[in-house]
């Protein structure tokens, strides 16, 4: 059992899964990596290693059932309790066609990941995260997902299409509230990150900063202390500031 804040995230064998989980390293966390393939969750977590961080992979498909129990069956027995979640793990296909023809069943396996998946792991590991003093989970969310944001012909939401990845942010933020107002009495803050526009696999590589700002809204949220806010949905600036987005 390390004596450190332990914490799981999803995804995290590349991109801002990856990123989130070495800034959470650096900052005195023992971090486990969730990946669905074992080979290159272990490569991932050797790097990190190799930089000084405690840290190792775990097999973890968060659309499976077993895989997500067997997952927590593992960190119970190694390490009895978990003080952080951050659920990263998404997907999209894309650029898809407008909402009006877009595949349902692109649309239910995006769900699958984004919003079904980020509930079945949450409430896998609740009973962890209720034996930490300080329990933390945060949601990898978007600015996509802001149904105020993309009313506002003012915003850059305006024009983007990808219905079904927005419509399945915008079901997540509602999970976070739910989460945050019934955790809250338990000393659990659940909170919604919000990346922006991040070079990764998920978005091509193609235009957006790098990973390593991508994932500090996330990391900010991670560490919160305990006057911090719960149901939150925010950003963090290139410069390491946060701000909130508008639900």
């Amino acid at each position: 059992m390390s004596s450190k804040r332990i914490a799981l995230i999803t995804g995290a064998n590349k991109g801002i899964g990856f990123a989130i989980a070495r800034q959470l390293g650096e900052r005195g966390h023992a971090v486990i990596l969730g990946c669905r393939d074992a080979d290159r969750g272990e490569s991932a977590a050797g790097i990190l290693r190799a930089a000084g961080i405690e840290a190792r992979a775990l097999v973890l498909d968060v659309t499976v059932g077993d895989a997500v129990e067997e997952a927590e069956r593992s960190i119970e027995r190694d390490e009895g309790r978990l003080d952080v979640l951050v659920n990263n793990a998404g997907i999209h296909f894309g650029p898809p066609p407008p909402a009006a023809e877009e595949s349902i069943e692109d649309i239910r396996r995006i769900f699958e990941t984004n919003v079904f998946g980020a509930l079945r792991v949450t409430q896998a590991f609740l009973p962890l995260l209720r034996k930490s003093d300080a329990g933390r989970i945060v949601m990898v969310s978007s600015g996509l997902g802001s149904i105020g944001e993309t009313l506002d012909m003012r915003s850059e939401n305006w024009g983007v299409g990808f219905a079904g990845y927005c419509a399945s942010k915008a079901a997540l933020n509602m999970l976070v509230v739910k989460l945050a107002k019934e955790l809250d009495p338990h000393g659990i803050k659940v909170n919604a990150a919000d990346p922006g526009l991040t070079s990764t696999d998920l978005t091509g590589n193609g235009p957006g900063h790098a990973p390593d700002i991508g994932a500090r809204s996330a990391v900010a949220l991670a560490m919160i202390g305990p006057f911090g806010q719960t149901a939150a949905f925010q950003a963090c600036t290139p410069a390491g500031e946060l701000v909130g987005h508008a639900w």
